[in-house]
């Protein structure tokens, strides 16, 4: 149940005005215990460096090779609904190699 009592936050907003709706996504762990990362439309435009920067895993267990080529097919897919790629990290002695991304309004993550 939500916090405003509705079942579902699916049912929630339903009761939305249209322009209202699905301006608002949630990831949620399914099994209730991680944390849900909750994203909201805002009217404002990015200004300034994000506040907050995702690291997406999509290479776990990959090496090498391998994680790059795991890296380029998120990137292209990602690229191919307005994400654009910044600077491939290559593995280093300390850290596997990871893609920074930006979203369609200039927020960067990682594809990690």
């Amino acid at each position: 149940m939500t916090e405003d009592g509705f079942a579902t936050w699916e049912e929630y907003s339903l009761s939305l005005p249209e322009a209202e709706r699905d301006s608002w996504f949630a990831a949620s762990d399914p099994t209730g215990v991680g944390p849900r990362l909750f994203f909201q439309r805002v009217p404002e435009g990015k200004v300034v460096k994000n506040r907050v920067h995702l690291d997406v895993k999509v290479g776990r267990g990959f090496v090498g090779e391998e994680r790059l080529a795991v890296l380029e097919s998120h990137a292209a897919r990602l690229e191919a609904i307005g994400a654009t790629r910044g600077v491939l990290l290559l593995a280093d002695e300390e850290n596997e190699s990871c893609q920074n991304m930006q979203d369609v309004e200039g927020n960067e993550f990682c594809l990690d």
